[in-house]
């Protein structure tokens, strides 16, 4: 057991009988996707339910989180839901000040057509979306190009997808879109009503795979060499410095939180470290909010009672 899990474990042991030791706030990221809204949400009510603390919530993009967790002052101390290696020229920038959990849930991500697409018109390939058939297959508002979703702004992953768009070929049959992903998931719903053309970025653990039946279609199996994604923050000229011929690894999703912690409230630093979890729980949780209206709060409570021994292995108590 380290430092940090000894100091969680004696002070939880002891609410019940002197108080919750007094804890500096601690201010949560919450980025836009449902899965990390979800997450920001579990680590709050652990928080403030199992270790007797305070918590905010500060919505914004990776960057603003990263920067804000390093400047170590309370801003934002946590990023719930980090992607590696999407974000891997955050972690690297912000590591002598930010810290990564030590468990982690797998994410794939890569690029989905409805399974009824796949089956009828045989577009099962990132090449099939480069052809004037799919042109005419994915024009949905009858400009004469298609279009094919590649994330939100401000998603890393966003800028891959235009990387990959352009460098199969794509985009000179298919115009990449930038919507919020809730306003592309409300046309998706309606595209896929009517059995119409849609391509878009698309990852896992995500609610659209139990909602829907869609098609992860196949790209060449990631090579390190063919696998050039230059970030915004290295370089102004990233898009055209980038060169991406390949599909993507197989990621790493952690918790970051701020070094500084450790001395402004040691016990939600060493539950942030530990924390790991499931991918397949988080699809649930995702799905049972996104899709069946259920309240962030109300489902997170609910998973959090039903799972009281994962989270006690996370506050170092078994």
């Amino acid at each position: 057991m380290n430092r940090l899990t000894q100091v969680t474990a004696a002070v939880v042991l002891s609410l019940g009988t002197t108080g919750a030791m007094a804890q500096e706030r601690v201010m949560i990221g919450e980025p836009s996707w449902p899965g990390a809204r979800i997450m920001a949400n579990l680590i709050g009510q652990v928080i403030e339910t199992r270790l007797g603390g305070e918590v905010g919530y500060a919505p914004g993009a990776n960057a603003v989180i990263f920067a804000a967790m390093d400047g170590g002052r309370g801003d934002i101390d946590v990023h719930p839901d980090v992607w590696l290696p999407n974000q891997q020229s955050f972690v690297e920038q912000y590591a002598a000040n930010v810290t990564l959990s030590s468990g982690s849930y797998e994410g794939r991500t890569g690029l989905c057509v409805p399974t009824y697409m796949a089956e009828e018109h045989n577009i099962r390939t990132i090449y099939d979306l480069a052809t004037p058939q799919a042109q005419d297959l994915f024009d949905s508002d009858g400009d004469g190009m298609g279009e094919i979703w590649v994330g939100a702004s401000g998603w890393a992953s966003t800028n891959i997808n235009l990387v990959k768009v352009r460098d199969y070929g794509i985009q000179s049959f298919l115009t990449p879109t930038t919507e919020d992903e809730a306003v592309f998931y409300a046309r998706l719903r309606d595209l896929i009503a009517n059995r119409q053309g849609t391509a878009f970025y698309c990852y896992s653990p995500h609610f659209v795979h139990a909602l829907y039946d869609v098609t992860m279609i196949e790209e060449p199996s990631f090579v390190a060499s063919l696998y050039n994604m230059v970030s915004a923050d290295e370089s102004a000229n990233w898009f055209e410095e980038s060169s991406i011929m390949t599909g993507d690894e197989v990621k790493k999703v952690h918790v970051a939180f701020s070094n500084s912690l450790e001395e402004r409230n040691s016990v939600a630093a060493s539950f942030l470290a530990n924390i790991d979890m499931e991918a397949t729980e988080l699809s649930a949780l995702t799905y049972s909010v996104v899709e069946q209206g259920r309240a962030i709060d109300e489902a997170v409570a609910a998973w959090i009672e039903a799972n009281s021994e994962v989270v006690d292995g996370w506050l170092g108590l078994n």
